[in-house]
């Protein structure tokens, strides 16, 4: 149980897919502007990182090497289609705010990542574990970028007016504020895993 705890915290913290590995980028920029946003797209990453993961796992012995990415592909396209699918029936809203973003998870680095680099050289167990750790850790990463960009850009947390006559900058709304946060997050979670 030790190592499990161990393969989902590693994703959480240690390996964390946006503030360590810097991956995912793209969706991290786009969606983060508000906390649902990407509250949202962490949680539909996750499901489809575990799921991708367990069958990944489940099946790697018997894929030939030959076509195993394009078997991966549509494995983790599969669960896409499942998200897409769900939020487009039960969450209209935010289906339509993350647009082509959920879609593009199919591509997403930090999915063909953990199946190539883990789910396919592990077991199920811990590729559930390691999938888990690494959507909590996109979903946190994405959570705090947008908490911070809410804030700033919009003068809210979750739609809500937090200080009246706040002033808010349009930048943190935009791409370039984007980079900026991620930026200064990134330099602290080094400077705090340097200095401990």
């Amino acid at each position: 149980m030790k190592q499990l705890l161990q393969e989902f915290f590693k994703g959480v913290f240690i390996e964390n897919p946006t503030f360590r590995l810097v991956l995912g980028l793209c969706p991290t920029l786009a969606v983060s502007t508000s906390i649902i946003n990407g509250f949202g797209m962490g949680v539909a990453a996750t499901f489809v990182i575990v799921g991708s993961n367990v069958i990944v796992s489940l099946v790697r012995g018997i894929v030939p090497s030959k076509i195993r990415i394009p078997c991966f592909i549509v494995i983790i396209a599969t669960f896409v289609t499942i998200v897409e699918l769900v939020m487009k029936a039960y969450y209209p809203e935010l289906s339509k705010a993350l647009g082509m973003f959920v879609p593009l998870i199919v591509v997403n680095c930090i999915v063909m990542a953990r199946a190539e680099a883990f789910a396919s050289k592990n077991s199920t167990i811990r590729s559930l574990f390691d999938g888990l750790g690494m959507g909590v850790g996109f979903t946190g990463a994405l959570v705090i970028i947008s908490i911070i960009r809410e804030f700033l850009g919009n003068g809210t947390l979750l739609g809500l007016r937090v200080i009246d006559g706040f002033e808010p900058l349009l930048l943190f709304i935009l791409a370039p504020g984007a980079l900026l946060v991620i930026g200064m997050l990134i330099g602290t979670v080094n400077m705090i895993a340097r200095h401990s």
